[in-house]
């Protein structure tokens, strides 16, 4: 049985245990794929194993995305023709031993995902010369390579995320003129980049380089926009600044957030459009003044983030010739007057973020008209006022509304009832997330895209992420002036999870069937102007962990036999006729089962004191007919006055 197989593909099943032992008599095998089951035998039994037979047949060996434990054996090279060697998200642990030699026609190494240790060194690679994908990323490995190394490879893709590559930026990377995708981030890395690492971006053809999250400092140099085209840059979170330089714009996706640039003109108003620009991240730096009126040369925008800097003035006019956007996130700034009309011929919006802004005017009616793709819109902390336009009730697809801290008033439109994705119940199967089709010369096709939206949650400033933002259907009108009472449609949104209409002026009732919304994890109605009972629905809400209802004029019992008694005392607060645990007995107990006693005691007394004078009266009476030896006349005079 399988002497003459040389292909052996069993991914994607529930294989447990080690490599089959039936495969033992597969004595020219030269391609193993395991990947994706539950294997979890040790890794030095497992390469034993394989060496017994096909030693010198085995040259692909994916093993990926098991349990597979242990460490790297020194036996590797026991298996002479490997070319490629994938381990990638198992259980393997342990330091790295030192005198680990790899094959040395090794052409695929893929470790990454793993809980390895100890420190990479020269030797390792030693005579390595095919050497064409290395991925270590996610491991706490440190690689410590001498000073003037030179690595007998050329490799095309490099992953070494969440590595020790620092403190110094790696010298040996200069070597290397082959790779299309370079993965250093999370390197600690403390130094300035040497000029050459930005010459071989804009020289190449690059599907990746990411960089983040190290603490890479300085200038980068203004080369002029290149010919070719890097698929995707992303320098966030380190320390360069200074003017974002021109060839950076031959990007598809170009991430600069999180640092100190301070000059964004230039990159963006050179002439010549940009038109192979998708995404856009320039959020956390330092760019100030007005944001720059140039956007008619990036028709192909899908995602622009300009939040956390210190734009000031006027949203530009030229924003509405970015026909493509899906995401506009602003938030953060210091921008004035009004949204700008021409943002309404963005019909592709997903997300349109302006919070923390100053911001005025009413809130325009063509966002519920003409974006309707939104999924969510946050203009809280600005200076928004008048009602709330019926229109916005058009906004089908939105999750996320926040139009907290501004000066709207009038009612809470009734026909809230028409977000039909907040009355549905969404699970995290239902995520399809978020792509736009990317068409240029060398590349093609969707691509995903995260988002990332800021609210306050229970109590703190928390982001929320993809599939997160779609499972958090939301709806914030706090700290504002609407009147009247909260529209009883709103009980018809199910799937909504977060409720905050505090601090306005809401009379009347909470809707009796607020039980209704039972996802509700954040009710938050304090502040407000509300009368009567707490509904008895709202014992429903099992899921319920923030509520406050304080400082109103509630009434009543607080239900009992439910998590609202769980609920600190501060959540009631400042409801003088509310009773009952977590808050103390009204004088002793409801406060209408109270003024029942008090006028059923009042009665008692008044008929015992009617009856006690009656009877008194007549006793006197008759005993006086003795005593004064009255006549008969007097008698029945007397007797009759009683009876009367």
């Amino acid at each position: 049985m399988f002497l003459k197989l040389e292909y052996l593909d069993l991914s994607g099943n529930e294989l447990k245990g080690g490599v089959p032992k039936s495969l033992q008599n597969a004595t020219i095998l030269h391609s193993l794929d395991l990947s994706n089951n539950s294997l979890s035998e040790n890794l030095t039994v497992i390469i034993h194993h394989l060496s017994r037979y096909a030693r010198y047949s085995l040259q692909t060996l994916n093993l990926g995305m098991n349990l597979i434990s242990g460490t790297l054996p020194n036996t590797l090279s026991m298996l002479p023709s490997l070319k490629g060697l994938y381990l990638y998200r198992n259980k393997l642990n342990g330091t790295i031993p030192e005198d680990v030699q790899f094959p040395t026609g090794l052409e695929v190494l893929d470790l990454r995902s793993n809980s390895l240790k100890g420190v990479i060194i020269d030797s390792h690679f030693a005579n390595m010369s095919r050497l064409n994908l290395l991925d270590l990323s996610y491991n706490s490995l440190a690689l410590e390579f001498s000073q003037n190394w030179v690595p007998s490879f050329q490799l095309g893709s490099i992953g070494l995320r969440y590595c020790k590559l620092g403190p110094t930026f790696p010298k040996w990377l200069q070597t290397q003129n082959n790779f299309e995708r370079l993965d250093i981030s999370n390197a600690e890395i403390r130094d300035i980049v040497p000029k050459w690492f930005w010459t071989k971006i804009m020289l190449k053809d690059f599907f990746e380089v990411d960089v983040s999250y190290n603490n890479l400092q300085g200038t980068i140099p203004n080369f002029p926009p290149p010919k070719n085209i890097a698929y995707s840059l992303i320098l966030g979170s380190n320390q360069f600044e200074g003017s974002i330089p021109l060839f950076l714009r031959g990007s598809i996706f170009l991430d600069l957030s999180n640092n100190k640039f301070s000059d964004s003109h230039p990159f963006l108003c050179a002439s010549g459009a940009a038109d192979n620009l998708y995404k856009l991240d320039l959020s956390n730096n330092e760019l100030s003044g007005q944001i720059p009126d140039c956007w008619s040369h990036f028709k192909s925008l899908a995602y622009l983030n300009l939040s956390h800097n210190k734009f000031s003035g006027k949203i530009p006019t030229s924003m509405g010739s970015l026909f493509n956007l899906q995401a506009l996130i602003l938030r953060s700034n210091d921008l004035t007057y009004e949204i700008p009309f021409t943002l309404k011929n963005c019909t592709k919006l997903v997300m349109l973020d302006m919070a923390e802004n100053r911001l005025s005017g009413p809130i325009p009616t063509w966002i519920g008209s003409t974006l309707q793709e939104l999924e969510i819109l946050s203009l809280g902390r600005n200076h928004f006022c008048g009602i709330l336009p019926l229109e916005i009730c058009n906004l089908k697809s939105i999750h996320l509304l926040d139009l907290s801290l501004n000066n709207l008033s009038g009612q809470i439109p009734k026909c809230i009832k028409k977000f039909s994705s907040m009355a549905q119940r969404t699970s995290s199967k239902d995520y399809e997330g978020h792509a736009f089709f990317v068409n240029t010369t060398n590349l093609g096709g969707n691509f995903s895209y995260e988002l990332n939206a800021l609210l306050m949650w229970k109590g703190s400033e928390q982001i929320f992420t993809n599939n997160g933002l779609l499972l958090l259907k939301s709806i914030d009108l706090s700290s504002n002036h609407f009147s009247d009472e909260i529209p009883i449609e709103i009980e018809n949104l199910y799937g909504l999870i977060s409720l905050n209409l505090s601090r306005n002026h809401l009379i009347g009732k909470i809707p009796s069937n607020i039980g209704m919304l039972t996802l509700l994890e954040f009710l938050d109605l304090s502040r407000n102007q509300l009368v009567g009972p707490i509904p008895l629905s709202l014992a429903q809400i099992h899921r319920l962990s923030m509520l406050d209802l304080s400082h109103n004029n509630l009434s009543g019992k607080i239900p009992t036999g439910t998590q609202l008694q769980g609920f600190n005392a501060s959540c009631y607060e400042d409801n003088l006729d509310l009773c009952g645990p977590p808050l103390k007995l009204c004088n002793g107990g409801d406060p209408t089962e109270q003024s029942n006693k008090f006028r059923e005691h009042d009665y008692l007394i008044f008929t015992h004191e009617f009856y006690m004078s009656m009877a008194i009266g007549f006793v006197l009476c008759f005993l006086g007919v003795f005593w004064l030896n009255l006549n008969k006349a007097f008698f029945m005079t007397c007797l009759f006055q009683v009876v009367k």
